[in-house]
Formats: C-alpha cells, sequence, structure tokens
C-alpha cells in the first residue's frame, strides 16, 4: 500500500476523478438548459377549469399550465385561506398562463386544486399569437372578410382562419420590407443629403448652384418617399382587412384584427408528428425573427448577429496585435527587467475586473478617440455624435484588449516550443531572420495562436459587463450592416445574447413569460460559442497538420 500512495497513482486517480466531476456537472447544467429552453417551443395542452372559491364565486379559467408546486397548508391559511375541510399537510398550485392581456392584466395567474371543480381539453379551444399584447385563448367561432361574417361552421372555420391568417402575415411581412428597405434607403439618403449640404456651408463652398441642385435631390427622395408611404399605408389596410371573431373564457364574443395575429394553434387535436412541426417552426422563428413585447416574446436575431459579428471583430483586431506583441517580446527585445517587468504587466492585466475595461473604453476609445474622430471628420453632424457615442467597433477593441493577453501569452509559449535549431538551420541556408519569423516559426507557431484565439472568442462572447458601457443596447433599431452604403457601419449600437439573458431575466416587466426565455436565449449563446470554438478548432487542427512537417 505505502509503494502505491509513494507511486503517484492515487493522485492520478484523484485528478481524473475530479475533472469527471466537473465534466458531468458541466454537461449536466447544459442538459438543464437545454431542457428548459427548448421545452419552451413545445405546444402545451390548453385546458379550461370550472373554479369555485370560498365565498361560492364561480369562475371559468382557460390557458396553459406552467407550473406546479405543493405548497404547505399552513401557509396558506395563515395567509387568509380557508378550506371546507382540510386539505392535507400540501396543497397543489398552478401556475396557468391565461393570455388575453387586455381583459384580464397580467396573463400568469396562480390557482389552487382546491378551487377545481373540474378540468377539460377542448378539442375546438385554440391560442391566437399575436404581435402585442401576447396570446389569445378562446374559441374562434367566425371569420370576418372584408366587414362580412362568413358562413360557415366546424372544421370550415379553422381551416378558412388559418388561410386568412397566412394573408394578413405575408402583407405585413411585405410592409415590413418595404418599410425597413426602400423606405429605410430613402431616409438614410435624406439625412446624408442633408449633412452633406451642412458640410458645404460649414467650408464655406455651399454655392446657389450646389444649393439648387441639393434641393432638387432633396425633393426627388420626399417624392419617392411619399409614393411608397402610400403603398405602405395601402399594404396594411390589406392585412387589417379581416377578422375573427373569438369566445374568451368569460364568455363574451371578442373580435381580433388578422393584422396583429402571427399565428393559430388548435393544440388538443394536435398529434405527436403536429406538435414536432410545431416545435421546429418556432425554434425557427426564435432565431430569426426580431425581439416583440420589451423583448419578452418573439426572437432574437438581432442579438446572434451582433454577438457573432462583435467577436468576430474583435478576433479581426486582437490577433495581429497579439501576435506582433509576442514575437517582438520573445524574438527581438532583449531579456531584462523592462521586457520581464511588460511581461508581469501582461499577465496582471488577465485579472483586471471586466467592467474597468468597459470604463476604460468608454473614456478612452469613445469620448477621446471617437469625439476627436468627430471633430476632424464629421463636423457636419455634430452636436449628434459618430462615432464618439457606444458603438460596436468600440465594443470589439475593449474586448480586444481585455484579451490581448490571453493571446500574447499563448503565442509566446508557441514561439518557446519551437527548437532553436530550426531557427539556426534557417538562417544557416541564408534566410534573413524575417524570412525565418514568416515562413518558419510563425506557421509552426499557428496552432498557439489559434489556442490563443479560441480562449480570446470564448472570453469575449460572453463578457456583458463592458459592453453595457461602449455599446450594447436592450433594442438596436437597425442592423451593423446593411444595404446602404458603406454597408458596414461601425459607429452604430448593437444587441448582444449575453445583455439579451440579462435584460430578459431581470428587467422584464412579466417575469413568468421571460423565464423560459432566459433558458433558451442562454442555450443559444453556449451554441453560439460552441460553434466559434468548433470553428477556429477546426482551422488549428488542419495548421497542425499543414505545418506538422516543419517540426521534422
Amino acid at each position: 500500500m505505502g509503494k502505491w500512495f509513494k507511486s503517484g497513482s492515487p493522485w492520478i486517480w484523484m485528478t481524473g476523478g475530479a475533472v469527471s466531476i466537473c465534466l458531468i456537472a458541466v454537461l449536466g447544467l447544459l442538459l438543464l438548459i437545454a431542457w428548459r429552453g427548448l421545452s419552451y417551443f413545445w405546444p402545451a395542452d390548453i385546458y379550461q377549469w370550472q373554479l369555485e372559491d370560498n365565498n361560492g364565486v364561480k369562475t371559468t379559467l382557460i390557458g396553459e399550465i406552467y407550473d406546479r408546486e405543493e405548497v404547505p397548508t399552513e401557509r396558506l391559511i395563515a395567509a387568509g385561506h380557508q378550506f371546507d375541510e382540510h386539505p392535507g399537510e400540501f396543497v397543489t398550485r398552478y401556475l396557468v398562463k391565461t393570455g388575453n392581456r387586455e381583459f384580464v392584466g397580467l396573463d400568469f395567474r396562480w390557482i389552487l386544486g382546491t378551487d377545481i371543480v373540474s378540468r377539460e381539453k377542448p378539442a375546438d379551444v385554440a391560442m391566437l399569437e399575436r404581435a402585442k399584447n401576447g396570446n389569445f385563448y378562446g374559441y374562434p367561432i367566425a371569420v370576418i372578410e372584408d366587414g362580412k361574417r362568413l358562413n360557415i361552421t366546424g372544421e370550415a372555420i379553422e381551416t378558412s382562419l388559418v388561410a386568412h391568417i397566412k394573408r394578413a402575415v405575408d402583407i405585413a411581412d411585405e410592409a415590413l420590407a418595404l418599410q425597413k428597405s426602400e423606405i429605410g434607403s430613402v431616409n438614410y439618403a435624406l439625412e446624408r443629403l442633408r449633412l452633406k449640404e451642412r458640410k458645404y456651408e460649414l467650408d464655406g463652398k455651399l454655392t446657389p448652384a450646389i444649393k439648387a441642385e441639393m434641393d432638387a435631390q432633396a425633393e426627388q427622395l420626399n417624392q419617392d418617399y411619399l409614393v411608397m408611404e402610400k403603398d405602405l399605408f395601402a399594404l396594411r389596410d390589406k392585412a387589417a382587412r379581416d377578422s375573427v371573431v373569438v369566445r374568451d373564457m368569460r364568455g363574451e364574443e371578442v373580435t381580433l384584427k388578422l393584422d396583429s395575429v402571427l399565428d393559430v394553434s388548435y393544440v388538443n387535436h394536435m398529434n405527436i408528428f403536429d406538435k414536432l412541426g410545431h416545435w421546429f417552426v418556432g425554434m425557427g422563428r426564435f432565431i430569426s425573427q426580431d425581439p416583440r413585447e420589451a423583448n419578452t416574446e418573439g426572437g432574437v436575431f438581432p442579438a446572434i448577429f451582433g454577438t457573432v459579428f462583435m467577436v468576430m471583430l474583435m478576433a479581426v483586431i486582437v490577433t495581429p496585435f497579439g501576435v506582433i506583441a509576442a514575437i517582438y517580446l520573445h524574438e527581438y527585445a532583449k531579456k531584462g527587467p523592462i521586457t520581464k517587468m511588460i511581461r508581469i504587466a501582461v499577465i496582471n492585466l488577465a485579472g483586471v475586473p471586466s467592467i474597468v475595461y468597459g470604463v476604460f473604453g468608454l473614456g478612452f476609445f469613445v469620448y477621446m478617440l471617437g469625439g476627436s474622430l468627430d471633430q476632424l471628420f464629421y463636423p457636419e453632424a455634430l452636436p449628434a455624435p459618430t462615432f464618439g457615442s457606444p458603438g460596436v467597433i468600440w465594443s470589439a477593441l475593449t474586448l480586444a484588449i481585455l484579451t490581448l493577453p490571453v493571446v500574447i501569452v499563448s503565442t509566446e509559449e508557441g514561439l518557446s516550443r519551437i527548437p532553436s535549431a530550426v531557427r539556426q538551420g534557417s538562417l544557416a541556408l541564408g534566410a534573413t531572420k524575417f524570412e525565418t519569423l514568416w515562413r518558419i516559426v510563425i506557421p509552426m507557431a499557428s496552432p498557439a495562436i489559434m489556442t490563443g484565439l479560441i480562449l480570446a472568442v470564448a472570453r469575449a462572447a460572453g463578457e456583458v459587463a463592458p459592453l453595457m458601457l461602449v455599446g450594447v443596447v436592450k433594442l438596436a433599431p437597425t442592423l451593423p450592416i446593411d444595404m446602404n452604403f458603406p454597408f458596414v457601419h461601425l459607429e452604430r449600437k448593437f444587441m448582444h445574447l449575453g445583455f439579451h439573458i440579462y435584460d430578459v431575466g431581470f428587467q422584464s416587466p412579466n417575469v413568468e413569460a421571460a423565464r423560459p426565455l432566459v433558458y433558451a436565449t442562454s442555450f443559444l449563446l453556449v451554441s453560439v460559442i460552441v460553434t466559434l470554438n468548433l470553428t477556429a478548432i477546426s482551422v488549428r487542427n488542419h495548421l497542425r497538420e499543414k505545418f506538422r512537417s516543419l517540426e521534422h
């Protein structure tokens, strides 16, 4: 036994066991997040309850069971609840999503199992997903087409309603595309024309001829805008042509305009394949659509785009600077106290809290550098800032400085592993030091460079605190890339998955509705980071195989 301990085998087994436990814990956490997030898109059964409280008041409730819990009876009695018969030690309480927010206030409600008289799953009850005010639950009883109530009943109502909703959604999408593309381009051109005229005025070059030419261009753009605005209003009127009459849980008939309805689901008579198709469609919409209702509904496409674009821009910035700094420190700088202090400073930078980098980025990049750029190149836009306000470029630069120590240390480690005989052999064959670095040393160190980049991407993609100061926002009206010249707008603010999680989880007015979205967005953020890392790892492995021959 003593020899076994002295051999070090117990410590190997302890280390392996600790690593295994950590991997199991991480995998379990990811599975929990995935389950809670992806189950949000699975269509839940819709129930109708008949309730009666202790005062004999009877109510009807329609909705989905969102959560349930066992509550101690003593706690309910202390809170003022009374029971005709003692229900036992615990009482089941259900959290029900009732929707119909404009009529019942909040679209969630707790009900006690002791108040339930009956519960059923009607086949003809429907859930209507809306662009505003959340879901609406009830019984569709009629379809109104262009002001006329269609004489249809039964399953024909469901078929007709699905077709009319698809028509309205298609027209609404066409109107949104017109608003974002053509009308957005005209507004952008008008603003650029205004700034151009202002620049001529500041430079003293605004002659009557130039003024007349610009006025003519502005007039033409305004005419185009009026034509497109008329088309936009016509499309909106077409989308709002039809309506549906729904009997809600109060027993009243409510007329809903179909221009606000996105989808209808008769969940209770769906089979497993219908539900699976609905699940995939829901996930697709979550990934591809814009958020709605204070980010508690809709999709997260702008946040996905902003996260990936910012990380890629950061990688483009940090890689050359980190590699050049590492090469200088390892290959050119003389070994001495100054070089040692620089290395210590680089290592210490990795331990600085990220919010400090955000404050530095706000003060140096945004106010100092961005303000100077506005004074030099965009005086016509002042006092409204162009680069002198938080934007995606400043976020990328801030995170580049934050992750720079990781790239430098990783690259230096890769350079130190290259045998000195390789350098000496290259120099002996007549190559210069630069040629040796460019053709031999850097290719052999490229896997280490990619390792540093992988670590930098993983760190930057999950950072939130510094981004709150230098560019990320709750809702960005436009993406950093569009079809307007110069096509890439680095000065714009952007959305980020990490900040989206914080905003939905802690700033949402409807906590219960936002909770599943927190899990779904968290799983999506992990997926984005894993995808970026796997891409970098595949590139690193390719480089490692490509330059393996240089090691021999």
